[in-house]
């Protein structure tokens, strides 16, 4: 069992890795570059501002203040244009489409169903939801540049929404008595009542209708791999099935 798990994983992983590194690097990855030269370009706009006033107060030489030093830090990694970018976005969504499988499996065979082509397709939209689509609501997928709250916070949030949601869910579409919808119903509200971290007041150059297309898309593109990840889990697991009772009865 936990081999066809793993095999049914990795095979559902990488059909939707196809389909969806495509939209990304179609539908997403431009509007992240143009992010990208916001935001490079607003350290030296903001320097510009502030040099007036840095020389007014300065009575002495600051030549070497750009120069590096011992507690300087140091540029975070990130691939290359081009090829490597490309490259190392069709991996995430590999290892995140893997990882998603694995946990649609475990919890279909958790829940006591079997993994057919409906069943698993209604889990991952059950997924989607539960990751992507409530999080989304209150703290929406962001290009860089954005104002967000602390890192530490939104994760919190995040993971308490997304077990909310997902045991909401539970409760509403497994068990299904009137005391189980509702406390499954009061389950997915309370974390939106909470309400997600919120990002410090501030100025962007990036303009709004720019992180509202990228916001849109990524769920969009979210959707598309909980979908894909259902429906090739479930052609997985029963092709397995099918060669496994072909070798048994070849045997």
């Amino acid at each position: 069992m936990i081999i066809r798990l793993l095999s049914a994983a990795l095979a559902a992983g990488f059909i939707a890795a196809i389909v969806v590194t495509g939209l990304e690097l179609t539908l997403t990855l431009p509007l992240i570059l143009a992010a990208e030269r916001y935001e490079r370009a607003e350290p030296s706009h903001q320097a510009a501002k502030t040099l007036p006033i840095v020389l007014a107060h300065s009575g002495h030489d600051h030549s070497d203040a750009d120069k590096a030093g011992p507690d300087r830090a140091a540029p975070e990694w990130q691939p290359g244009a081009g090829l490597p970018r490309m490259a190392f976005t069709a991996l995430a969504t590999l290892v995140g489409g893997v990882g998603y499988a694995l946990l649609l499996g475990a919890v279909m065979l958790a829940c006591g169903r079997e993994p057919t082509a409906r069943t698993c397709l209604a889990f991952a939209i059950a997924g989607f939801a539960s990751v992507a689509l409530a999080p989304g609501l209150g703290l929406p997928p962001e290009l860089p540049g954005s104002e967000a709250a602390p890192l530490a916070a939104r994760q919190a949030w995040w993971v308490m929404t997304a077990a909310a949601t997902g045991m909401g869910l539970y409760l509403i579409a497994i068990r299904r008595s009137f005391i189980a919808i509702l406390g499954g119903l009061i389950l997915m509200i309370i974390p939106h009542m909470v309400g997600a971290p919120q990002a410090p007041a501030g100025t962007s150059e990036l303009p709004a209708a720019l992180a509202a297309q990228f916001a849109s898309r990524s769920l969009a593109i979210g959707f598309v791999l909980w979908v894909m990840i259902g429906l090739g889990f479930g052609w997985a697991w029963h092709a397995l099935a099918r060669d496994a009772a072909r070798g048994a009865a070849r045997a």
